[in-house]
């Protein structure tokens, strides 16, 4: 099939681009690393002009790689950490200030008064979300309290309020396009998913300003089209996803009961519901798959805050391992007979927990635990919280009772260790695709579609290819041990 699409997939830590050929396969790489900043405790922002440069500069470097004429690219797919806001003036492109990011806790007050206020189950049945400072609706009210001229200015059109996707394409389009898209906008606190509009009451309960909004599209959409002089020629914009949504879309789980899971600095884990609107009795989230030809396809969601981070402080943090591959091996010399438990609530606890107040603790040491053992139950850690997702997946909706095969993306799935004992704890195969890139991949299919130069829904699903299945191994009693013992570190971990 001819035509390149170019997926732009702007992460937490760096900015990737990707440009794929007509046979879905990858033809450029570029990727750069931009700063993080920490101005105060639990608060984490980024700049957002070093974001569009990095991205600007990946999409160049991808190009180049490729050895492509621009003027081949069909289509720019982009797909984006979702609830990361970028606050910036209307006339002038100009942030006021950094973007705050998802990672960033600094509005947990804010949701525990709300909470207390009893308008949780207002959001939750509105938004599918709860209150939590992860989304991005209390960090926008955050912003647009800092100044008492912001909501004045923000009511009479100055200001544009965006998740890093509408940022991009504000960037991309000179300013001509303000828009997101229905998977973004379910994760700002402020969107409707039922009705597929910004709500009203919710607006108001955060005094937030809707003329500050972006327009809402499907994911398939026309996004405008980027200026001819930033890549050699006017590419359109044509779909646009959240990471993790994206993610979902490049492993091909369309049908109802699919199940992916992305390993990444966190975890995150969707189960694929249709057209029904699951609501959780389990905290998990409800949330917007995709929206395709106006259709709205639902999913449940869960959220582990650290995943792969776990490993990075393994090695930055215990200084125990030199690079995050040697975390594998390391583990697998770990001695049998000790059972170490890390909790690795460094930033609270996620789904299905929510207990922004929780720390990390450890659990199980003896004299002879050492860094083989602090590695094992590192990677543990990942797969004991990716089974407390799934099981409250199930008790939330009768499609996840069955059988369960989890499609895994992201740097983690690497490792074989890892992933034997994921399918171990869960008791369930776990697939490793061949294209790890599944991110990139999932944006760039509906840029790809959109423009009639990829394959549709059933043929994309058809070629998406089995790198490696892991098959559980682990007797039952061995695994209910183990998650005995999990079940109890994380009772005692929890403030609440």
């Amino acid at each position: 099939m001819a035509g390149h699409i170019l997926a732009i997939d702007q992460g937490t830590t760096s900015s990737r681009a990707i440009v794929f050929d007509g046979d879905l396969q990858i033809a450029g790489i570029g990727q750069r690393e931009f700063q993080q900043h920490f101005p105060d405790s639990g608060w984490v922002e980024h700049d957002a002009e070093e974001i569009w440069d990095s991205v600007v500069a990946t999409a160049r470097q991808a190009i180049d790689a490729a050895g492509i004429a621009p003027n081949t690219i069909a289509g720019i797919g982009i797909t984006n950490q979702r609830e990361t806001v970028v606050l910036w003036e209307r006339a002038t492109g100009k942030p006021l200030g950094r973007a705050i990011v998802w990672q960033d806790r600094r509005t947990a007050p804010m949701c525990e008064d709300l909470r207390a206020r009893g308008l949780e189950a207002t959001f939750t049945a509105k938004t599918g979300l709860l209150l939590d400072p992860y989304f991005s609706g209390t960090k926008l009210a955050w912003m647009l309290n800092q100044d008492p001229n912001l909501r004045p200015r923000a009511a009479a059109g100055e200001l544009c309020f965006g998740t890093i996707d509408s940022w991009l394409i504000w960037k991309l389009t000179d300013g001509a396009v303000h828009a997101t898209d229905a998977t973004n906008a379910s994760r700002t606190l402020l969107y409707n998913i039922a009705e597929n509009h910004w709500d009203t009451e919710l607006l108001g309960i955060l005094d937030i300003p809707a003329a500050l909004l972006p327009e809402v599209r499907d994911s398939a959409d026309d996004f405008g089209t980027a200026a001819p002089a930033l890549f050699g020629a006017a590419i359109p914009i044509l779909g646009v996803a959240g990471d993790q949504q994206a993610a979902t879309i490049g492993n091909a789980c369309f049908a109802p009961g699919m199940m992916k899971s992305t390993y990444g600095t966190g975890c995150f884990a969707l189960l694929n519901t249709g057209t029904d609107l699951v609501p959780s009795s389990n905290r998990l989230l409800t949330t917007i798959a995709y929206r395709l030809n106006g259709q709205t396809t639902y999913a449940l969601e869960g959220s582990i805050f650290i995943a792969g981070a776990a490993v990075q402080w393994l090695r930055d943090g215990l200084g125990v391992i030199e690079k995050a591959s040697e975390s594998g091996g390391l583990a697998a010399k770990a001695d049998n007979k000790q059972n170490v438990y890390l909790v690795p609530a460094f930033t609270g606890l996620g789904a299905p927990h929510w207990d922004a107040d929780a720390r990390g603790a450890v659990f199980g040491l003896t004299r002879n635990t050492g860094p083989r053992e602090f590695a094992r139950a590192a990677l543990e850690s990942v797969g004991f919280q990716t089974l407390d997702l799934l099981d409250a997946m199930r008790g939330d909706w009768t499609g996840a009772a069955g059988d369960t095969v989890l499609r895994v993306d992201g740097g983690m799935v690497a490792s074989d260790w890892t992933m034997q004992f994921l399918a171990d704890i869960l008791a369930a195969p776990v697939d490793r695709p061949v294209i790890l890139e599944t991110t990139a991949l999932g944006a760039a299919w509906l840029a790809g579609s959109r423009a009639g130069v990829w394959p549709g829904m059933e043929e994309f699903g058809r070629r998406w290819a089995l790198e490696r299945r892991f098959e559980p191994s682990m007797a039952d009693t061995a695994r209910q041990g183990k998650i005995t013992g999990w079940r109890d570190a994380v009772r005692r971990t929890l403030t609440g």
